[in-house]
C-alpha cells in the first residue's frame, strides 16, 4: 500500500508542480496564488487516485471520504501553501540567495515548495488518508439529527 500511495503522491505533486510552474512562470501569476492553485490541483489528482487504487475505498461511503478528504486536502493546501510562503521569504532573507541574479531568486520558490511539499506529503497526507479518510470510522454519526425515545426530533 505504501508504494502505492507514493506513487499516487508523485502523479498529484507532478500535477501540482506543472501547474505552479505554469502558472507562475509562464502566465506571471505570484508565486503565492500559484502554489494554492497546485495544490489544489495535485489534490484532485490524488483523491480519485488513491480512492480507485491506492486505498481502495470502496467499503466506504463516497460521501464520507469526501467529507474526510475535504478536511485532510484543505489542512494539506494550507500547510503547503504556507510552508512554501514562509520557507521562501526565509530564503530570500540569507545573504547568499539575496547576492543571486534576479532571475535565480526569484526562483528560490521552488526550492522551498519542493521541501514543504516533501514534509507535508510524508508527514500529512500520507498519514492522514492512511488512518483517516479511507477508513470506516463511521462518521456518518456525527451527522444524523438525534432522536428521543419516541423516534421524534427533539427540536420539532
Amino acid at each position: 500500500m505504501f508504494l502505492r500511495a507514493q506513487l499516487s503522491s508523485q502523479l498529484a505533486s507532478l500535477t501540482d508542480f506543472l501547474v505552479t510552474i505554469i502558472l507562475a512562470k509562464f502566465l506571471g501569476l505570484y508565486y503565492v496564488r500559484a502554489t494554492f492553485m497546485g495544490s489544489v490541483c495535485g489534490g484532485v489528482i490524488n483523491c480519485i487516485v488513491n480512492y480507485r487504487w491506492t486505498f481502495r475505498g470502496d467499503s466506504v461511503k463516497k460521501r464520507y471520504i469526501a467529507i474526510k478528504y475535504l478536511f485532510v486536502w484543505t489542512g494539506s493546501i494550507f500547510l503547503n501553501t504556507a510552508g512554501t510562503y514562509l520557507v521562501t521569504e526565509m530564503l530570500h532573507r540569507i545573504d547568499l540567495i539575496a547576492a543571486l541574479p534576479s532571475y535565480v531568486s526569484k526562483d528560490v520558490f521552488l526550492v522551498a515548495k519542493i521541501v514543504v511539499s516533501l514534509l507535508v506529503g510524508f508527514g500529512w497526507n500520507y498519514n492522514m488518508q492512511r488512518l483517516f479518510v479511507y477508513r470506516n470510522h463511521n462518521i456518518g454519526k456525527y451527522f444524523r439529527r438525534k432522536r428521543n425515545r419516541k423516534g421524534r426530533n427533539p427540536s420539532a
